[in-house]
């Protein structure tokens, strides 16, 4: 089951798999600037050529809802959930998390990981999983233009809890449609609150005290935060804290921008040139996509053994690599997993390179943690303009990267060297 949100709602498309009561996994990418900011609906996609801006899994199993999560390899909303317990600190290394992660996503690997320790108790770990689904749905529920795949898999294991769909979709729509009644007041969840008068907010005498939300009132955290921190939904916290919004004791400020963390092992050297590695069993291709990154200004590699890339990529510290899905013995899907399951690459952009524009080849490169995708035959200008994306412009005159095991280069036979010096 495959197709459009224009076409049919995620309302719809949970109901007709609890009623088959469907294993699987659902997938959803949302096209433009998010349905919750109300002001700023995107009414016209287009279906050929969609701006993505967002993807999600949600996991079930017989017609009922285990997980539902982004799908962006991120531990920030775990780290919100965290925060009130104070175990930030105790969130274990993202390569640690592979054996379960491998399978759903990290942010589910690493909650279990968590149990496993003993850091988390079960009857926490199914308190912060419900808030998690429940917060997903959420913003799934308000989305109208995206495309959607369902496949039926194994059932996501281990289990901590199951949902009942029927039961969650009614109550979150109740809190869609209020929600919706605060704009234009509120535009977005991620909005931030400002206290500009604590006297009178104090005086309001509401639910929540200032000297509990005091840290949290400086215009850096989000109304979706301060929800996770209070173990509240969202729509809730918003009706304790409208009285004192209308009353001016506190403001709303704009969408903060939240940094992605740096790699973890990626590291930076002065005037040097960026390097792109290329996995692709296309010797045509690899030439291509070398000549045209060195004339840019990137150091480029390229790799036709897919077996052999996953040593060599560990000396050649990419900044940003390219990999091929069609291949033999291993495919470019399982190679992007495996990296993803190392910490030196999770957060390494990895663009597969596919002749195939079936929505269901990017819905597999998002699954399996893929950055982006890029459709052969491609020109120059696509090209340059995908790595500058990611990497911004390469330096012509910056020197080539001297921190790769040349023994070990010169031994592999389909390595081609391009702008590595020997």
């Amino acid at each position: 089951m495959q197709g459009y949100l224009s076409e049919i709602d995620i309302r719809s498309i949970l109901q007709l798999i609890e009623l088959g009561q469907r294993t699987g996994v659902l997938y959803l990418e949302s096209y433009g600037s998010g349905s919750l900011k109300c002001a700023s609906r995107i009414t016209n996609i287009s279906a050929d050529s969609p701006e993505v801006s967002a993807s999600w899994l949600v996991f079930l199993a017989n017609g009922q809802l285990v997980y539902a999560g982004p799908n962006d390899n991120s531990l920030n909303r775990l780290q919100d959930y965290f925060q009130p317990l104070a175990m930030v600190d105790y969130l274990p290394d993202p390569s640690t998390t592979s054996a379960i992660a491998s399978l759903n996503s990290l942010e589910y690997g690493t909650l279990w990981l968590m149990l496993e320790r003993h850091l988390l108790s079960p009857e926490q770990g199914r308190t912060i999983l419900t808030h998690m689904v429940r917060e997903t749905l959420f913003d799934l529920l308000s989305l109208h233009h995206g495309s959607f795949i369902f496949q039926l898999t194994a059932a996501l294991s281990p289990q901590l809890i199951t949902q009942n769909i029927s039961a969650l979709v009614t109550g979150l729509t109740q809190q869609i449609q209020t929600w919706h009644q605060f704009h234009p007041l509120l535009q977005s969840p991620d909005q931030c609150l400002t206290l500009v008068d604590p006297e009178g907010f104090n005086q309001m005498g509401l639910n929540f005290t200032y000297g509990n939300l005091n840290p949290w009132l400086v215009g850096q955290t989000s109304l979706r935060q301060l929800a996770r921190y209070l173990k509240q939904d969202m729509v809730t916290v918003v009706e304790y804290l409208l009285p004192a919004i209308h009353a001016g004791f506190l403001t709303v400020g704009p969408t903060p921008v939240r940094l992605p963390a740096p790699p973890i092992s990626h590291q930076i050297w002065a005037n040097r040139q960026l390097r792109v590695v290329c996995v692709d069993d296309s010797a045509t291709v690899r030439a291509s996509v070398e000549g045209i990154l060195e004339q840019q200004g990137y150091a480029a590699t390229s790799i036709g053994n897919p077996l052999k890339a996953l040593g060599l990529l560990f000396q050649l510290q990419p900044d940003l690599i390219l990999c091929d899905i069609a291949m033999p013995e291993l495919d470019g899907y399982e190679l992007c997993a495996m990296l993803r399951q190392a910490s030196a690459f999770r957060q390494i952009p990895i663009v597969m390179l596919t002749g195939k524009e079936a929505f269901l080849d990017r819905v597999k490169a998002r699954m399996v943690g893929a950055s982006d995708y890029l459709t052969k035959p491609f020109g120059p200008e696509e090209l340059t303009a995908l790595v500058e994306k990611y990497l911004g412009p390469g330096d012509p005159n910056g020197s080539s990267p001297d921190w790769l095991l040349t023994e070990a280069i010169r031994a592999e036979a389909d390595f081609d060297l391009g702008t590595i010096p020997v």
